[in-house]
């Protein structure tokens, strides 16, 4: 399948999607959402099994496609897109019920007699679109909330992983009536179409400059947004660290998928008494991981498009390699890196940096790296490593970042009770497990009144009632 633009019918063939025929798919899914059709829980328990049984009889397609794709490892792709949304899956299938149901709150004596409670309605048709680095647990997690809160969807796959993007649509495609679920494919321009429409939920994972686009174009029709970004996620790495253990795990979040992860550690901000120490034990932690020849391992990802490696391999010439540094055009391939010698001014610390590079910096006192991760944009993750709690509050408290992990890297995303998401630049919104429904779902808020009394303290005229109606409140 090439990568022009194309959306999937209901028998699984392709057509071109010119504007008409993403507006026709979009009025075809609010004519469906209209009828009343994803109300029903059961139905929607329905739908998430045979998506859950849908990814688990394409799994060998999907490690194919991903390995085709940027050479994702078999393992990588099972236990961090495949395993991760079957993970997701059972756990909404679990809770969904419960989750469902009309929430009580406390009541007020000022509505005496009344009860209140918050629905969870579906917004609509939700659009859906994913990045090319997670391509299919980042389109099907949030589909799975979409789904759990009886929205419709049509979801956007990167044309950077053709081969993905072709097994979600088909896999999507037998799974799905396309009027609740579809899959439109394609580059900017079928993005710009798609953002174009009115939906009643947008939700997208990628950059901060095109969550800029999508963001504005949202606001166009007052639609909800979420914004899954980025950002220079730092770690930060105290004199009291277990360094070895501190290496591997660093190593590990840098690492995997190439560097290829939004919440991987951007830059190492280690305190100057242990640095070196801790750069030798990176470099003993990535050859126990790949080798002597991290080319020739075969649990190492490539670089996903030739733009992509010139832009990292530009940044091999700031500051000084002292791990790795190896790269080859023909096969994307660029060695795990460590930078030492580099500053804020370097190019390789201006953006995120999103490959198998990791840069370092030092500080003096804690105090130093609080205000250095503090004075640049918030970051989607921060990772801090000490043995010190009271070093640990201090940094969860005063710095600001949307999610992480206190002696590990990466690991709050594992938990699906816990809201992913992140603050200022690196997101707006979070989601996960219950999070998820509730991003999906308009929260509505009911007062039932009771009949059977009706009190007429609030009613015209209101005559000398204020005294009493002040004392009252202050009771209340």
């Amino acid at each position: 399948m090439n990568s022009t633009n194309t959306y999937v019918n209901r028998a699984g063939s392709v057509s071109e999607a010119d504007p008409q025929a993403i507006m026709d798919l979009l009025k075809q899914q609010r004519a469906y959402f209209a009828g009343g059709h994803t109300l029903d829980v059961g139905f929607r328990k329905e739908q998430l099994r045979r998506l859950l049984e849908a990814v688990r009889s394409h799994e060998q397609e999907l490690i194919d496609a991903m390995y085709a794709d940027f050479r994702k490892p078999a393992f990588e792709t099972y236990t961090t897109e495949i395993g991760f949304v079957e993970k997701e899956l059972q756990l909404v299938l679990k809770k969904i019920v419960r989750w469902a149901k009309p929430q009580s709150v406390g009541e007020t004596l000022l509505n005496f007699p009344a009860r209140s409670y918050v629905y969870s309605q579906p917004y609509g048709v939700a659009l859906i679109i994913g990045p090319w680095n997670y391509p299919l647990q980042l389109v099907l997690n949030p589909l799975i909330g979409a789904l759990a809160a009886g929205n419709c969807a049509i979801i956007k796959p990167s044309e950077l992983t053709p081969a993905t993007s072709t097994v979600i649509a088909r896999l999507i495609s037998k799974t799905f009536d396309p009027r609740l679920v579809a899959v439109v494919q394609g580059g900017v321009p079928t993005t710009q179409l798609l953002l174009a429409q009115r939906f009643d939920y947008i939700f997208f994972t990628g950059s901060t400059q095109v969550g800029r686009v999508v963001m504005k174009a949202a606001a166009e029709h007052l639609t909800p947004v979420t914004l899954e970004l980025g950002g220079k996620s730092p770690v930060i790495v105290a004199e009291d660290a277990d360094l070895g253990l501190a290496a591997r795990r660093i190593a590990w979040g840098k690492f995997m998928n190439a560097g290829q992860t939004c919440v991987a550690p951007d830059y190492l901000l280690v305190h100057e008494q242990v640095k070196d120490e801790l750069i030798e034990r990176l470099r003993i932690a990535i050859q126990e991981f790949y080798g002597d020849s991290p080319r020739q391992s075969p649990d190492f990802a490539r670089i996903i498009n030739d733009r992509h490696y010139q832009r990292l391999r530009s940044y091999l010439q700031d500051g000084v390699v002292r791990i790795g540094g190896q790269h080859d055009a023909a096969s994307r391939f660029i060695a795990p890196t460590v930078l030492d010698q580099v500053n804020w001014q370097h190019p390789v610390m201006q953006d995120e940096i999103f490959g198998p590079i990791l840069p370092v910096l030092t500080y003096t006192h804690l105090d130093e790296a609080i205000r250095q991760v503090n004075s640049k944009e918030k970051p989607l993750a921060l990772y801090f490593f000490s043995s010190n709690e009271v070093q640990q509050q201090r940094v969860l408290e005063e710095v600001h970042f949307g999610g992480g992990c206190i002696n590990d890297t990466i690991s709050h995303l594992i938990n699906p009770n816990l809201p992913f998401g992140g603050v200022g630049e690196s997101g707006v919104g979070s989601y996960h497990g219950q999070a998820s429904f509730e991003l999906f779902s308009n929260q509505k808020s009911v007062v039932h009144r009771g009949t059977w009394i009706d009190l007429p303290l609030r009613y015209p005229p209101y005559g000398n009632r204020l005294a009493f109606v002040r004392k009252l409140f202050k009771w209340l």
